[in-house]
Protein backbone atom coordinates (compact mmCIF):
# COMPACT_ATOMS: atom_id res chain seq x y z
CA UNK A 1 0.00 0.00 0.00
CA UNK A 2 1.47 3.28 -1.04
CA UNK A 3 0.10 6.97 -1.42
CA UNK A 4 1.74 10.43 -0.66
CA UNK A 5 1.28 10.11 2.79
CA UNK A 6 3.12 7.11 3.12
CA UNK A 7 5.63 8.91 1.48
CA UNK A 8 6.40 11.96 3.34
CA UNK A 9 6.66 10.73 7.43
CA UNK A 10 9.94 8.63 6.54
CA UNK A 11 10.94 11.49 4.95
CA UNK A 12 10.27 13.40 7.72
CA UNK A 13 11.52 11.05 10.19
CA UNK A 14 15.08 10.69 8.76
CA UNK A 15 15.60 13.72 10.03
CA UNK A 16 15.07 12.80 13.57
CA UNK A 17 16.59 9.74 13.13
CA UNK A 18 19.67 10.43 11.99
CA UNK A 19 20.03 11.66 15.90
CA UNK A 20 20.82 9.49 18.34
CA UNK A 21 18.00 7.24 19.76
CA UNK A 22 17.52 5.78 23.03
CA UNK A 23 17.05 2.37 23.52
CA UNK A 24 13.96 2.18 24.58
CA UNK A 25 13.06 4.21 21.48
CA UNK A 26 14.42 1.77 19.01
CA UNK A 27 12.38 -0.81 20.33
CA UNK A 28 9.20 0.57 20.43
CA UNK A 29 10.11 1.33 16.99
CA UNK A 30 10.88 -2.13 16.20
CA UNK A 31 7.64 -3.24 17.98
CA UNK A 32 5.36 -0.81 16.03
CA UNK A 33 6.96 -2.08 12.55
CA UNK A 34 6.48 -5.75 13.60
CA UNK A 35 2.47 -4.92 15.16
CA UNK A 36 1.61 -2.76 11.52
CA UNK A 37 3.56 -6.05 9.93
CA UNK A 38 1.18 -8.10 10.95
CA UNK A 39 -2.12 -6.15 10.41
CA UNK A 40 -0.90 -5.96 6.90
CA UNK A 41 0.26 -9.92 6.81
CA UNK A 42 -3.41 -10.27 8.23
CA UNK A 43 -5.57 -8.17 5.57
CA UNK A 44 -3.59 -10.02 2.93
CA UNK A 45 -4.14 -13.81 3.98
CA UNK A 46 -7.39 -13.43 5.33
CA UNK A 47 -9.41 -11.21 3.57
CA UNK A 48 -7.65 -9.99 0.39
CA UNK A 49 -5.69 -12.46 -1.38
CA UNK A 50 -8.01 -16.05 -1.26
CA UNK A 51 -10.74 -13.43 -2.93
CA UNK A 52 -8.84 -12.41 -5.72
CA UNK A 53 -8.58 -8.59 -4.33
CA UNK A 54 -5.07 -6.78 -4.58
CA UNK A 55 -3.42 -3.84 -3.16
CA UNK A 56 -0.73 -1.50 -5.37
CA UNK A 57 2.84 -1.42 -5.34
CA UNK A 58 5.54 -4.65 -5.10
CA UNK A 59 2.91 -6.26 -3.01
CA UNK A 60 0.04 -5.68 -5.42
CA UNK A 61 2.76 -7.79 -7.61
CA UNK A 62 3.54 -10.07 -5.40
CA UNK A 63 -0.52 -11.26 -5.10
CA UNK A 64 -0.56 -11.40 -8.59
CA UNK A 65 2.65 -13.52 -9.05
CA UNK A 66 1.48 -15.65 -6.25
CA UNK A 67 -1.79 -16.60 -7.67
CA UNK A 68 0.29 -17.26 -11.10
CA UNK A 69 2.73 -19.46 -9.81
CA UNK A 70 1.23 -20.99 -7.37
CA UNK A 71 4.43 -19.93 -4.48
CA UNK A 72 3.78 -18.24 -1.33
CA UNK A 73 3.09 -14.52 -1.64
CA UNK A 74 5.69 -13.71 1.42
CA UNK A 75 8.17 -15.20 -0.98
CA UNK A 76 7.71 -12.68 -4.22
CA UNK A 77 7.27 -10.05 -0.94
CA UNK A 78 10.93 -10.36 0.26
CA UNK A 79 12.47 -11.11 -3.53
CA UNK A 80 11.28 -8.37 -5.56
CA UNK A 81 11.15 -5.62 -2.50
CA UNK A 82 15.17 -6.64 -2.21
CA UNK A 83 16.53 -4.86 -4.66
CA UNK A 84 14.87 -1.66 -3.63
CA UNK A 85 15.42 -1.97 -0.03
CA UNK A 86 19.65 -2.22 -1.60
CA UNK A 87 19.17 0.99 -3.39
CA UNK A 88 17.35 3.02 -0.45
CA UNK A 89 20.28 1.45 1.91
CA UNK A 90 22.93 3.58 -0.55
CA UNK A 91 20.75 6.76 -1.55
CA UNK A 92 17.66 7.04 1.02
CA UNK A 93 19.19 6.15 4.25
CA UNK A 94 20.82 3.53 6.58
CA UNK A 95 17.86 4.22 9.10
CA UNK A 96 14.99 3.69 6.63
CA UNK A 97 16.11 0.96 4.64
CA UNK A 98 17.11 -1.06 7.75
CA UNK A 99 13.06 -0.61 9.49
CA UNK A 100 12.07 -0.91 5.81
CA UNK A 101 13.68 -4.41 5.90
CA UNK A 102 12.33 -5.31 9.35
CA UNK A 103 9.09 -4.60 7.90
CA UNK A 104 9.24 -6.55 4.99
CA UNK A 105 10.49 -9.79 6.90
CA UNK A 106 8.39 -9.33 9.09
CA UNK A 107 5.34 -9.18 6.44
CA UNK A 108 7.04 -12.44 4.30
CA UNK A 109 6.85 -14.02 7.19
CA UNK A 110 3.45 -13.45 8.86
CA UNK A 111 1.76 -13.83 5.71
CA UNK A 112 3.46 -17.13 5.53
CA UNK A 113 2.27 -18.27 9.18
CA UNK A 114 -1.30 -17.12 8.36
CA UNK A 115 -1.28 -19.02 4.82
CA UNK A 116 -3.02 -22.14 6.24
CA UNK A 117 -5.81 -19.62 8.08
CA UNK A 118 -8.88 -20.26 6.59
CA UNK A 119 -10.61 -15.90 5.14
CA UNK A 120 -13.20 -15.05 7.46
CA UNK A 121 -15.49 -14.31 4.45
CA UNK A 122 -16.75 -15.28 0.74
CA UNK A 123 -18.40 -11.65 0.31
CA UNK A 124 -16.05 -10.09 -1.79
CA UNK A 125 -17.24 -6.72 -0.67
CA UNK A 126 -16.91 -7.34 2.60
CA UNK A 127 -12.96 -8.56 2.15
CA UNK A 128 -12.67 -5.45 0.34
CA UNK A 129 -13.92 -3.29 3.08
CA UNK A 130 -12.37 -5.14 6.24
CA UNK A 131 -8.97 -5.81 4.00
CA UNK A 132 -8.44 -2.33 3.34
CA UNK A 133 -9.50 -1.17 6.94
CA UNK A 134 -6.28 -3.44 7.98
CA UNK A 135 -4.07 -2.64 5.44
CA UNK A 136 -4.34 0.99 5.72
CA UNK A 137 -3.96 0.59 10.12
CA UNK A 138 -0.96 -1.58 9.49
CA UNK A 139 0.76 0.49 6.88
CA UNK A 140 0.12 3.48 8.79
CA UNK A 141 1.59 1.86 12.10
CA UNK A 142 4.61 1.12 10.04
CA UNK A 143 5.26 4.82 8.22
CA UNK A 144 4.60 6.33 11.83
CA UNK A 145 7.83 4.65 12.79
CA UNK A 146 9.90 5.82 10.00
CA UNK A 147 9.30 2.35 7.87
CA UNK A 148 7.89 1.17 4.63
CA UNK A 149 6.56 -2.38 3.70
CA UNK A 150 6.76 -1.50 -0.51
CA UNK A 151 9.98 -0.44 -2.33
CA UNK A 152 7.82 1.45 -5.00
CA UNK A 153 8.15 4.09 -2.28
CA UNK A 154 12.04 4.42 -2.62
CA UNK A 155 11.12 4.29 -6.43
CA UNK A 156 9.10 6.92 -5.87
CA UNK A 157 11.28 8.92 -3.82
CA UNK A 158 14.26 8.41 -6.49
CA UNK A 159 12.47 9.50 -9.52
CA UNK A 160 11.24 12.89 -7.76
CA UNK A 161 14.87 14.12 -7.95
CA UNK A 162 15.07 13.77 -11.45
CA UNK A 163 11.38 14.37 -12.66
CA UNK A 164 8.49 16.96 -12.40
CA UNK A 165 6.25 15.21 -10.42
CA UNK A 166 5.82 14.86 -6.81
CA UNK A 167 6.69 11.36 -4.82
CA UNK A 168 2.59 10.87 -4.46
CA UNK A 169 2.01 11.57 -8.24
CA UNK A 170 4.90 8.84 -8.88
CA UNK A 171 3.14 6.76 -6.10
CA UNK A 172 -0.28 6.84 -7.60
CA UNK A 173 0.88 6.50 -11.57
CA UNK A 174 2.75 3.40 -10.44
CA UNK A 175 -0.20 1.87 -8.68
CA UNK A 176 -2.84 3.13 -11.43
CA UNK A 177 -1.20 0.14 -14.01
CA UNK A 178 -0.67 -2.22 -10.78
CA UNK A 179 -4.21 -2.36 -9.92
CA UNK A 180 -5.32 -1.70 -13.35
CA UNK A 181 -3.52 -5.61 -14.25
CA UNK A 182 -6.02 -7.07 -12.17
CA UNK A 183 -8.60 -6.50 -14.56
CA UNK A 184 -6.55 -9.16 -17.02
CA UNK A 185 -5.32 -11.47 -14.03
CA UNK A 186 -8.59 -12.20 -12.49
CA UNK A 187 -11.63 -9.91 -13.66
CA UNK A 188 -12.60 -6.81 -14.15
CA UNK A 189 -15.34 -6.26 -11.19
CA UNK A 190 -11.91 -7.70 -9.16
CA UNK A 191 -10.02 -5.10 -10.16
CA UNK A 192 -12.95 -2.82 -9.04
CA UNK A 193 -12.92 -4.14 -5.06
CA UNK A 194 -9.42 -3.70 -5.48
CA UNK A 195 -9.72 -0.30 -6.34
CA UNK A 196 -12.46 -0.50 -3.25
CA UNK A 197 -10.16 -2.03 -0.79
CA UNK A 198 -7.33 0.46 -1.90
CA UNK A 199 -9.42 3.78 -1.03
CA UNK A 200 -10.34 2.59 2.09
CA UNK A 201 -7.06 1.93 3.24
CA UNK A 202 -5.90 5.21 1.90
CA UNK A 203 -7.98 6.64 4.37
CA UNK A 204 -7.01 4.58 7.18
CA UNK A 205 -3.41 5.76 6.67
CA UNK A 206 -4.43 9.16 6.93
CA UNK A 207 -6.22 8.59 10.29
CA UNK A 208 -3.47 6.55 11.98
CA UNK A 209 -1.04 9.00 10.77
CA UNK A 210 -3.17 12.16 12.05
CA UNK A 211 -5.62 10.47 14.18
CA UNK A 212 -9.33 11.89 14.33
CA UNK A 213 -7.82 15.08 16.00
CA UNK A 214 -6.23 16.38 13.25
CA UNK A 215 -5.40 19.45 13.63
CA UNK A 216 -7.00 22.61 11.26
CA UNK A 217 -6.19 26.00 10.62
CA UNK A 218 -8.76 28.76 10.57
CA UNK A 219 -8.98 32.08 9.32
CA UNK A 220 -11.81 34.21 10.16
CA UNK A 221 -12.26 37.97 8.85
CA UNK A 222 -15.31 39.66 10.94
CA UNK A 223 -16.06 43.35 12.73
CA UNK A 224 -16.59 41.50 15.51
CA UNK A 225 -13.19 39.92 15.40
CA UNK A 226 -12.85 41.00 19.83
CA UNK A 227 -16.11 38.72 20.64
CA UNK A 228 -15.28 35.76 18.43
CA UNK A 229 -11.85 35.61 19.80
CA UNK A 230 -13.02 36.18 23.35
CA UNK A 231 -15.35 33.39 22.46
CA UNK A 232 -13.47 30.86 20.77
CA UNK A 233 -10.68 30.96 24.06
CA UNK A 234 -13.21 30.36 26.71
CA UNK A 235 -15.71 27.82 24.96
CA UNK A 236 -12.82 25.89 22.98
CA UNK A 237 -9.52 26.81 25.14
CA UNK A 238 -7.42 27.78 21.83
CA UNK A 239 -5.03 30.70 21.89
CA UNK A 240 -5.59 32.80 19.02
CA UNK A 241 -3.27 35.18 17.39
CA UNK A 242 -4.68 38.59 15.55
CA UNK A 243 -3.20 39.46 12.48
CA UNK A 244 -3.57 42.71 10.30
CA UNK A 245 -5.31 42.55 6.95
CA UNK A 246 -6.06 45.11 4.20
CA UNK A 247 -8.78 44.52 1.34
CA UNK A 248 -7.05 43.90 -1.89
CA UNK A 249 -9.86 46.09 -3.47
CA UNK A 250 -11.36 48.50 -0.91
CA UNK A 251 -8.55 49.22 0.80
CA UNK A 252 -10.09 48.89 4.08
CA UNK A 253 -7.82 47.80 7.15
CA UNK A 254 -9.24 44.41 8.49
CA UNK A 255 -8.28 42.64 11.74
CA UNK A 256 -7.75 38.57 10.82
CA UNK A 257 -8.31 35.76 13.62
CA UNK A 258 -6.10 32.57 12.81
CA UNK A 259 -6.32 29.89 15.27
CA UNK A 260 -5.50 26.10 15.00
CA UNK A 261 -8.32 23.81 16.11
CA UNK A 262 -8.56 19.90 16.03
CA UNK A 263 -10.89 18.46 13.73
CA UNK A 264 -13.42 17.02 16.20
CA UNK A 265 -13.31 20.93 17.30
CA UNK A 266 -14.32 22.24 13.98
CA UNK A 267 -18.07 22.24 14.10
CA UNK A 268 -18.43 23.88 17.45
CA UNK A 269 -16.00 26.82 15.94
CA UNK A 270 -18.50 27.41 12.97
CA UNK A 271 -20.93 27.37 15.10
CA UNK A 272 -19.39 30.14 17.60
CA UNK A 273 -18.73 31.80 14.31
CA UNK A 274 -21.96 31.82 13.13
CA UNK A 275 -23.83 33.61 16.04
CA UNK A 276 -21.54 36.10 16.46
CA UNK A 277 -21.75 37.12 13.12
CA UNK A 278 -23.39 34.95 10.23
CA UNK A 279 -21.51 36.89 7.44
CA UNK A 280 -17.83 36.45 8.43
CA UNK A 281 -15.36 35.17 5.97
CA UNK A 282 -14.40 31.54 7.56
CA UNK A 283 -11.60 29.64 5.71
CA UNK A 284 -10.47 26.18 7.31
CA UNK A 285 -7.70 24.11 5.93
CA UNK A 286 -5.55 20.90 7.14
CA UNK A 287 -2.50 20.97 8.62
CA UNK A 288 -0.64 17.50 8.75
CA UNK A 289 1.59 18.85 11.79
CA UNK A 290 1.79 21.45 14.88
CA UNK A 291 4.30 21.95 17.56
CA UNK A 292 4.78 24.51 19.86
CA UNK A 293 2.54 27.24 21.29
CA UNK A 294 -0.08 26.96 23.38
CA UNK A 295 -1.23 23.69 21.17
CA UNK A 296 -1.80 20.79 22.94
CA UNK A 297 -2.70 17.48 20.37
CA UNK A 298 -2.66 14.32 21.64
CA UNK A 299 -0.29 11.87 19.94
CA UNK A 300 -1.23 8.50 19.16
CA UNK A 301 2.48 7.44 18.94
Amino acid sequence: MTKENTLAPPGANLNKLHTKSSPWEVARRILFIVIGAVLVAVALEIFLVNNSIIDGGITGISIMSSYLSGARIGIFLFVLNLPFLIIGYRTIGKTFALSTLLGVVTLSIATTLLHPVQPFTENVFLAAVYGGIFLGAGTGIVIRAGGSLDGTEIVAIMLNRKLPFSVGETVMFINFFILGSAGFVYSWDRAMYSLIAYYIAFKVIDLTLEGFDESKSCWIISDYYKEIGDAISARLGRGVTLLHGEGGYSGEQKKVIFVVITRLEETKLKTIVNELDPGAFLAVGNIHDVKGGRFKKKDIH
